[in-house]
This record gives C-alpha cells, structure tokens and sequence, in this order.
C-alpha cells in the first residue's frame, strides 16, 4: 500500500513538473509573438525612405524626408510652367503614327468664376497635378480665363498657338524646412498661324514650392496614359502651393522683408494669382 502511494505522488510530481514547463514556454511564446507583432506594426507605421531625384538621373537615400537637391527643384518648376504654357493645339504624341498625325487637343472644360466653363489644354491639366490640391482648381480657373479659344480651332486661319519661353530660373530659396521660393522670368508668347503674329506677355513670378509624401503603386496595363502622366508629376515629390509676382530686384535671394513689401510680395495672400 505504501509502495503504491509513494509511485502515485512521484506521478503526480512529474505530471505537475511537466503542465508548469508547458506552461512556461506558452507564455515565453506568447511574449515573443507580442513582440515581433509590436515590431511589425513598427514597421508598417514608419515612412520609406525619401528619394532625391539627381541630375544623372538615379536616386539617393536621404535621412531627411524634406530634403530635395536644389536643380531638381528648378528642373521641376521649368518642367511645370513648361507644360503649363505650351499650348499647341495637338496632343502630346504617344507612338510614331501620332508624332506625322497628331490628335487634336479638344481641351477640358473648367467652370470659371464668372459662372461660364472655359477650355484648357490637356497638358495644362495634366500638370496642374504639380499644384496643391487647395491651390489647383483656382489656378486652372486662371488658365481657362487666358487661353484663347483659338487653340482649339481647327480652322488654320483662326488658330493660335502658345509657348512659355524661360528666360531664367532662381536657384531655389529656402524658406522654412521643406519649402522653397523659386523665381521665374520668363515671357508667354501666343502666335497666330496664319501670318505668324505674335503676342508677348511678361510672365515673371515667385514660385513657393514644398516637398510633399508620396506612395508609389505599381502600375499595369489597364493603367491609361493620363493616369501615367499624373503618376509621373506627383512621384516628383514636390508640389507648388502658391505664385506671386516676382521681384526684379537685384539680390533676388537675399531680399529683406522690406524689400519684399516694397516688390508688393507679402507672406500671405489671399489669391492664388498675383
């Protein structure tokens, strides 16, 4: 009877010995999945790496998000006011059959604040995908009011066209972390195709630029040639958020506030035009 009882209790000794091992390693595995989990949603959380866009053409990794290389930042408004302002009444060919027979450009309608809907460009609209969100659709109002409904015409007798010819581009003037004032002289030039008469206007304006956060996702074959070209502006990761009338001073980069107020540039504005 004796032997039976001491063999009984060495069981259970072993039995509660091995439940309180099991135990523990649950719990060790618990902590270790909590763990891991923390650290995955760690990862999910942070933001990739900023890419600065080089001059050859290949990106670096930089440890700051706002960092962007000055001549990508002139690149990028010569770029945008490029597309901006070249109005040829064709559409930018997309294979060799379009570059002998472009289509024409049947423009988009903009409702303008008078209450009417004006044209723009479809390059135009495009890159107005460079501009803020809260800033685009005035200024898309803008270029609706200015371009000529001639640059749509089919009639070779009425149609004009439009180019934006960049005299100079500031080099970018920082402003606060990741903003920039850029300065941009340039002239608008309208030609009529007819006897080749043309119309100058001075376009000379202070470009506020800041880099912005984008997320890139693949693209694929259903993806259309609009959706690419948006796709190839915004992956720029900078975006203008206002313009101004420049200052044709000398020492553009080093213009004091008072210089400023005497150009009639002030830090705020409450058009998007000026």
């Amino acid at each position: 009877m004796v032997r039976l009882l001491e063999k009984k209790q060495r069981t259970v000794n072993l039995l509660t010995t091995f439940a309180i091992a099991t135990l523990g390693l649950q719990i060790l595995a618990l902590l270790f999945l909590t763990f891991q989990g923390l650290k995955i949603r760690q990862l999910s959380l942070r933001k990739p790496a900023a890419f600065v866009q080089l001059i050859a053409g290949q990106p670096i990794t930089v440890t700051d998000d706002l960092a962007r290389d000055p001549e990508v930042i002139r690149q990028f408004v010569s770029k945008s006011m490029t597309s901006m302002f070249n109005w040829s009444g064709k559409l930018p060919a997309q294979n060799v059959e379009e570059v002998s027979k472009p289509k024409p450009d049947l423009g988009i309608l903009i409702p303008t604040s008078q209450g009417i809907s004006k044209k723009v460009t479809t390059s135009s609209w495009i890159a107005s995908f460079a501009i803020s969100e809260d800033f685009r659709k005035g200024f898309l109002r803008e270029i609706a009011a200015m371009t000529p409904p001639e640059v749509f015409s089919n009639n070779s007798s009425q149609a004009i066209t439009a180019q934006i010819a960049i005299k100079r581009v500031y080099p970018p003037q920082k402003i606060s972390p990741g903003k920039w004032r850029v300065g941009l002289v340039a002239d608008l030039i309208q030609t009529k195709k007819l006897d080749g008469r043309r119309i100058i206007t001075p376009f000379n304006k202070d470009l506020l630029v800041r880099a912005v956060d984008y997320f890139p996702y693949p693209l694929d074959d259903t993806t259309s040639v609009l959706q690419k070209a948006i796709y190839g502006i915004r992956s720029e990761k900078l975006e203008i958020y206002e313009i101004r009338n420049l200052c044709l001073l000398d020492q553009y980069n080093n213009l004091s506030q008072e210089q400023l107020q005497q150009c009639g540039i002030q830090n705020t504005s409450d058009s998007f035009v000026r």
